[in-house]
Parts: structure tokens; sequence; C-alpha cells
């Protein structure tokens, strides 16, 4: 028998209150994830009943029935490795196009979605389940383990996400959670979430940088960190790299030794994801011993294998310079130096080793904070993200864009309206006007990307803004903006000025740019970088000079009597030559010929100009021009 509350008139509660509050965050990762929930500023991860913090990502179909996930799921995968998948974050808002940058990378069979942008699937159990639907069950034992340590129903939770996750992976993500039963109040990129659990804990401010070596996604941010204010300079990054990729290293070189010893595998999906569990275990021994060994059997034929940590670091001493190497363009991309960061915080297991501490530590020229643990930094600082947004907080996070986002402009050129590293939130805008006389609509190509043609960068939506009013080329106002949200996704909209005339459209991810093809964006824009502008101030003199050609040939339409046959014939020629250039690929030869075309043409313009100025003035008195040039 319950008791009855009694309360003032006014005072009763509503039902539940005090539980709308509580939203924890969430480390989504691709080798492990994590949940945490903060009080009053201090996090901290929750732990299952054996005091484990981390779940691991794995999902498992078992032959049995039902869905398990984590270390039960684990156990599946050595069992039955087609009924259990682990690394899924990989493939998150992957499409068809993107089957080249997984391909030998996870042992899956992978069923591309019906057409180029749809996201692909897995058979796993039986079935073909999309990512979306894998990740959803790990976001769910997240929840439920939350809901157990905190005995109250968890609804809310900021999520983590790579700084490369697209707008693709990123409403994929939400997705997830949405299945899940999870409203995402945020999603936070990793690195910052690091940066604001050492921030808070240290009450640090100045100049600071993320490494993060995670299961299968490498970053690397710069922030600074001043009066509350956590703001991204510039982060970038390498998808294609993680300690999944240390795993394959140890993994091939076991299936080496087996076969130069005479063993003959049948390197089957079976096969590697059993070869792929004793090399993470061995890989994950060798951070805290120099010398570590396994026993591997397949198809009942066992063998021994030993490493070394110096054999080991030997063997992904590559991987590491390429994560140093993207640290220094970041650096530079930011105009500081490694002497001007105060400290270099480690996300990831991957952290752990201690060839990537000396390295990091070399790099920066100072030890890298490890006082956290690098496996639930990020899960701290998303919980500390979700305590602000709920209970109120004097934090701001100002993550950035990794890729600049513009519009198609004639001739195929880029106009780039938000650039790279642009904090966000952000609205920007800018006018466009119409190219030709009496144009009534507009064709709107959002791209993104950072090379100079439209050819070169990713198409992200199309519109049309119709309804303009006929005018003179280049007399109407079209302000076109960008929308970018704290989560980092977009919204587009036009508007003609003079008559309010509006579309707006939000960028529905197509699922089809991955996230190393972002890296490569980026080193590309800077391999072609001169030749990109050399075209585009091609295209632009192309583009300038047909402008010309049309306003004269509308000139001409209308007022060609006032020109001798000689003019005309000279006009005619000249206009004969700028298409010839046109047509080539000089730019000065264009500029040279547009200038003669615009000489011959002068004297033309000058009488239209008498003409149109006579017209205006016949039949008034001086009375009647006396009176509206006093107007």
């Amino acid at each position: 028998m319950s008791l009855l509350e009694i309360h003032e008139p006014g005072e009763t509660p509503m039902p539940h209150a005090g539980e709308a509050s509580l939203a924890v965050g969430i480390d989504l990762g691709t080798t492990n994830s994590v949940v945490a929930i903060a009080r009053e500023g201090i996090p901290a991860a929750l732990h299952d009943e054996s005091g484990n913090a981390l779940v691991p990502s794995v999902v498992a179909y078992p032959e049995a029935g039902g869905v398990l996930v984590g270390e039960e799921a684990r156990l599946v995968m050595v069992r039955e490795p087609r009924n259990a998948v682990a690394s899924i974050k990989r493939l998150m808002g992957r499409g068809a196009a993107d089957l080249h940058a997984v391909a030998g990378v996870l042992p899956y069979e992978i069923e591309p979605g019906s057409g180029q942008t749809d996201m692909v699937k897995l058979h796993i159990g039986g079935k073909a389940r999309s990512p979306v639907e894998i990740s959803a069950e790990i976001l769910k034992a997240l929840r439920v383990r939350a809901e157990a340590a905190l005995d109250k129903l968890v609804e809310r939770a900021v999520i983590t996400v790579p700084a490369y996750f697209d707008d693709a992976a990123r409403t994929a993500t939400r997705d997830a959670a949405r299945v899940a039963g999870l409203e995402v109040l945020r999603l936070v990129n990793e690195p910052t979430a690091a940066a604001l659990a050492y921030g808070l804990d240290k009450g640090s401010e100045g100049l600071y940088a993320v490494y993060d070596l995670g299961g299968g996604t490498f970053d690397f941010s710069l922030l600074r960190l001043e009066k509350g204010v956590f703001q991204v300079l510039a982060t970038g990054g390498d998808a294609a790299l993680g300690g999944d990729d240390f795993d394959r290293a140890i993994a091939e070189r076991m299936l080496d030794e087996r076969k130069r010893d005479g063993i003959a595998d049948q390197v089957d999906e079976s096969a590697v994801k059993t070869t792929l569990a004793l090399a993470r275990l061995m890989k994950e021994q060798l951070s805290e011993r120099d010398q570590t060994s396994g026993r591997l059997e397949l198809a009942g034929a066992p063998s021994f294998h030993a490493l070394s940590r110096t054999d080991f670091e030997a063997m992904i001493a590559g991987p590491i310079a390429r994560t140093l190497g993207i640290a220094a363009n970041v650096l530079t991309d930011a105009g500081m130096t490694a002497s001007d960061v105060q400290g270099v915080v480690l996300v990831g297991g991957s952290t752990r080793l201690p060839l990537v501490r000396a390295e990091v530590a070399g790099m920066i020229g100072k030890p890298a904070l490890t006082d956290i643990d690098p496996d639930e930094v990020v899960a701290l600082g998303a919980a500390l993200q979700a305590e602000a947004l709920t209970g109120g907080g004097d934090t701001l996070l100002l993550d950035v864009t990794p890729l600049s986002l513009g519009l198609e402009t004639m001739g195929g050129i880029v106009e780039k309206v938000v650039p790279r590293n642009t904090p966000i939130p952000v609205q920007l805008a800018q006018e466009f006007t119409t190219y030709q006389d009496g144009q009534t609509a507009m064709a709107i190509h959002v791209v993104q990307g950072e090379r100079e043609m439209v050819t070169d960068c990713r198409s992200l939506a199309r519109f049309e803004l119709s309804g303009i009013p006929p005018m003179t080329a280049g007399a109407a106002r079209i302000r076109v903006s960008f929308a970018v949200d704290a989560d980092g996704l977009l919204a587009v909209s036009a508007e003609e000025r003079t008559t309010g005339v509006a579309q707006r459209i939000e960028v529905k991810p197509s699922y089809g740019l991955s996230h190393d093809d972002m890296a490569d964006m980026l080193y590309d824009s800077l391999d072609n970088a001169e030749a990109d502008m050399a075209q585009r101030l091609l295209v632009e003199a192309r583009v300038e000079a047909r402008r010309n050609l049309l306003a004269l040939d509308a000139a001409l339409a209308k007022d060609g009597a006032l020109l001798t046959g000689e003019e005309r014939a000279a006009i005619d020629q000249g206009r004969v030559r700028l298409e010839a250039a046109i047509a080539g690929d000089d730019r000065d030869a264009i500029n040279a010929a547009a200038e003669a075309l615009e000489t011959l043409s002068k004297p033309f313009a000058e009488r239209r100009m008498d003409r149109g100025i006579r017209e205006a003035l016949a039949g008034l008195s001086v009375g009647e021009l006396e009176s509206r040039v006093g107007e």
C-alpha cells in the first residue's frame, strides 16, 4: 500500500517532474562505446555489474535468436562469425560509391543500396541489415545500462561523432538514436568533447590539440579554450586509419607465418574474424609488456605466434607517421606551430601504445595529457555538454565545418559561401544576379569541397527559384543564405529581394561521401590549387565575354540602324574573333579580343545613349525640364 502525497494548492508537481532534465553523454565508437552522466559539473562513466565502462561495439544475431551487444556478442563472433558484426561505424552514411574505401577492410558480405546514393547493408544473421539498424542496437544497450545505473528513464543524449563525419553520417547517427528511442540533444565532434572534459576539469585556457586515434578513424583538431568558449580552429583526419589497421597488420603476419609453416588455410570470413580477435588481444597486451604470444586455431589446425613490441612498432611506424603528417597540416591551416600548443589530449584506446605517446610528445615538445582514461574522455565531455544543455551552463562549443560549402555559378565555377573551418552554428549569405535579359528563374546548385570547379566537388542539393520578375541581366538581386546548425547540418534558402519570392531546402544526405574522401578533397585542393585557379580565371573570362556578346546582340537587334555598313562589318569581325578566342584556352587572348570588341562598339554605345536621352526629352518644354530636374 502506498501513501498519498498531499501538496499545497498550486504546488502539485507534474508527473515525472525532475526526470525531464536527465540526459546522458554517449561516445558511439568504432571499437568500444561508453555512456556517461554528469552531475553538478562532475562527469562519470556508467559501469556494468562487473565494473566495466566499455561496451564493445559488437552486435550479434545468434542462431538461437535475439540480439546480443558487447562482450556477449564478441563471444558469439568467435563461435558464429557470420552472425556478428563489429566496426559498423565505418559504414555509417556510406553508399555504394564508397565500397572501394572499405574493400578488404571489413570481413562482411556487403550489399550495395538500391541506388548509388542509398546506404549499404550487411548480410548478418541471415538478413540484410543497415548500419543504422545495427548501431541502434548498440545505443539501446547503452540506454539500458544508463537506466539500470540511474534507476530512471533515459530518453535524451548528446552523442559524439568524428570531426570528419559528413551530413550523411551525422544524419545516420541521428536516425540510429531515434530507432533506439533516444532524442539527440546535440551531435558533438569527438575532439571537442575531449577538450571539454579536460577544459572544465582543469580550468585550462589557451591553445590545445586533440589527437584522437580510435579503432577506425583518426582525427587531429586544434582548439582554443578561453573563458568557457571552446572554438575549433582547424581539424583534419583520415578515416582509413585506426587501431583496426594495427589489428590487421598482426593478423596478416600470423597468417603469413602459418603459410610459411605449411598450413593451408582457407581464409574465409570466419578465419578472418577469429584471427583479428587474437590480433586485437595481442596488440592490447603489447601496450603493457615487451613480448606477447598467442594460439591461433583455424579449421582444427593450431599454431603458436610470438610478437615483440619492437617488431610491432616497426609494423605500425608508417601509419603513425601519417598521423603526424596530418597533425602538421592542421597546425599550418590554423597558422600555428607546435610551440604554440600548450598541451595535447590523447583520445582513443590506440593512444595507449607507447610508440604513439612518444611520437606525439616529440612532435609537440611536451608530454601528452593522459590524466583521463582515453577510452572514456569523449563520453565524459559529452555528458558535461548534456548537463549544460538540460540544466544550463556557461560553456559554449564552437565546432567548425570540415569542408567549404558553396554554389555553382555560370561556367561551372564554385562560389564558396561558407569557407572550410568556419565556426558553427553559422548563417552566411551572398547576393547573386541573373545572367540573361528577362530571366525569370534561377537554378541553385549547392556543392561541398575545396576545388574551384563544380565537377571536382560533391553535389549536395539542387532546387529552383522561380517567379523572378523579367529584368535586364544583372538587375535582379537574389540573396542565397547558408545556415549550418550546431550539428553540422545544412539548410539553404534563396530570395529575390524586390519581390520577396523565396525557396528553401534542407540538405538531405545522399549517403554517398566517405570520410576519407573528405580528406582526399582537402589534399586534392592543395595539390591542384594553382591549376584550379588558372581554370577558374579562364572560365570567368569566357563567362564575362559571353555576357558581353549577349548584351551586344540585344543592342544590335534594337538599334543596329545607328551603324554604318563599315562599322557593322568591323563589329561583326570583332565578334567572330572573340567567339574564336572563347573556344580556345588562352585567357589573355579572350580578354584582348573582348577589349578590342569593346573599343569597336564604343561609338555605337555612345549613339545609343544619345538617342535614349533625346527620346526621353522629346516634347518637353524648358519649364517642364527645369521642374523635373528640381524634383
